[in-house]
Formats: structure tokens, C-alpha cells, sequence
């Protein structure tokens, strides 16, 4: 039997790599920037699924909002007008009863908040309509100024093409 010699150095990061706590262990608490942006993207869900507001409320009028992909709305709206008028107003159109959204999980890190979720609705033709979302939302003062959503585009894009607006 050979024994191989293992130089003291990578013994000692063996060691250290070994017994580093991973995982939630290493969460840190949010800091006072994470934990009012999570307040204000969630009561945005929260006033959504009651049917009484949304996130887009807490959109600032100069906001970016980028749709990743290749849907049929893909592209990087310029402010809040442009994205509530090509976008929101037209698929709401669409609806005879309004997408109802249940996040998944919802994450903070520094002025980023990440929303996954599912949405449910009823299109105006009876067919309902599912999706998973991920959103990438950039918050200042309480108002999110810039975002990224990705989606399904095959299911959005069925139902932008089947129902009219």
C-alpha cells in the first residue's frame, strides 16, 4: 500500500470547507433597505389577490419594466404609462376574470427584490389562463423604478393572439 503525502495547507482548507456552516445557516437578517422593499412588494400581492391594487401602484411614472423573451410584449417599456397602456390594460381586456397571483417565494438583496409566483385567470373566450412568473424588481424610496419579468411566452402568447383585446 503507497500513502500519499497531502501538503498541511490543503488539510487546513479541507478542514475549513468541511465545517463552514452552508445553506439558510449562512442567511444574514435583512437589513432595513431588504425589509422595507419585501413590506412593499408584498402588499402589492397582497392588495392584487384581494382585487383592491397591485404592484404596478407602487410603479414610479419613470420606471423601466423589461419583458424577457420572445412573447409577443417583449420588449423594454419606458415608464409606467407605456407599460400600463401596451401591456397591462390590453391583457386585463383579455380577462373576464382578473389574473389572481400566489407568490412562491419571495427574496431581497439590497435594493432588488425577486418575486416567483403562479398567476390564474379566466380569459374572455372561457379558457383559463396559468403562468409562472419571476420578476426582478429594482426599488428607490418605495417605488420600484426599474424591472425585468420572465415568463411563459408560449401561454402568454396563446392568449394575446386568441382573445382580443
Amino acid at each position: 500500500m503507497t500513502l500519499m503525502r497531502v501538503p498541511a495547507a490543503a488539510l487546513v482548507t479541507l478542514t475549513l470547507l468541511m465545517t463552514q456552516p452552508t445553506g439558510t445557516a449562512m442567511a444574514q437578517p435583512h437589513s432595513e433597505t431588504e425589509t422595507r422593499n419585501l413590506a412593499t412588494v408584498h402588499a402589492g400581492f397582497e392588495s392584487w389577490r384581494a382585487g383592491t391594487g397591485s404592484p404596478y401602484d407602487a410603479l414610479a411614472d419613470d420606471a423601466t419594466w423589461e419583458i424577457v423573451g420572445n412573447s409577443a410584449a417583449s420588449r423594454v417599456y419606458s415608464g409606467k404609462e407605456d407599460f400600463l397602456t401596451n401591456v397591462i390594460r390590453p391583457f386585463n381586456a383579455r380577462m373576464s376574470q382578473r389574473l389572481i397571483p400566489q407568490i412562491r417565494d419571495i427574496y431581497a438583496d439590497g435594493d432588488t427584490v425577486v418575486v416567483f409566483f403562479d398567476a390564474e385567470g379566466t380569459a374572455r373566450d372561457g379558457i383559463p389562463y396559468r403562468n409562472t412568473y419571476a420578476w426582478f424588481l429594482t426599488l428607490n424610496d418605495g417605488q420600484i423604478v426599474k424591472a425585468a419579468a420572465f415568463f411563459d411566452a408560449v401561454a402568454f402568447n396563446d392568449l394575446w393572439q386568441r382573445v382580443p383585446a
